[in-house]
């Protein structure tokens, strides 16, 4: 047997291989993006059912296999509950795991961005930051951490966006949801992100479609 890994990630997709068994996409902060196959994961009674889903985050023990990881044993710290109480809210977390998994690739260091997916779910589960604003923020700071993203708004905005800007774009990750914004400057906000995504951003997102079907 292959020597066991022990790795910190987040289950992005999932996807059934046969009647029982699944294949896992995880982020990993020290792997980058990979996929474990999860033996048995389907089965009800499986060790592996709770750590077989999106947004499971926590421990993951895994060999190295000849096209993909095994999975030997996890240990999930989150699953992100809350997010299943609304279906606007899942939906921007599921394009969350999407738009990460655009941007993650194996060997990677994966640090960065599996703590901005993580600290990002956190906020949107928080009543007290609008949900846009903890979009546009994470969009921009997952651009940033691939180096695709200009150090100003690609058009001109008010002094109140520009602060917004820098600071989504220059803050420590454990400070980047600490303000918030008039639903004016927000706006402004998002349509700078939007701009930059047209331009660097090379994918339809299939979850994005959705939550614009549910506004």
């Amino acid at each position: 047997m292959a020597d066991e890994i022990k790795v910190t990630g987040m289950v992005i997709n999932t996807m059934p291989v046969g009647e029982y068994n699944k294949r896992l996409i995880l982020i990993t902060r020290e792997l980058g993006k990979i996929t474990v196959f999860a033996t048995g994961a389907a089965k009800p009674t499986s060790a592996f059912l709770g750590a077989s889903f999106p947004f499971s985050f926590g421990d993951f023990y895994i060999s190295k296999g000849r096209n993909a990881y095994n999975l030997h044993a996890a240990s999930v710290k989150r699953r992100f509950e809350e997010l299943s109480n609304d279906i606007e809210k899942m939906c921007r977390g599921s394009y969350f795991l999407e738009f990460a998994d655009y941007y993650a690739h194996e060997g990677m260091d994966g640090e960065e961005l599996l703590k901005l997916l993580y600290l990002s779910l956190t906020a949107l589960i928080n009543e007290n930051i609008p949900d846009r604003l903890v979009t546009a923020v994470f969009e921009l700071r997952c651009m940033v951490t691939e180096g695709e993203y200009t150090e100003y708004p690609p058009v001109k905005v008010s002094p109140a966006c520009m602060k917004a800007w820098e600071t989504a774009v220059t803050a420590p990750l454990n400070k980047l949801y600490t303000f918030v914004l008039s639903d004016d400057v927000l706006l402004e906000f998002e349509g700078a992100v939007g701009l930059l995504k047209r331009r660097f951003v090379g994918k339809r997102f299939k979850t994005l479609d959705i939550l614009e079907e549910l506004k």
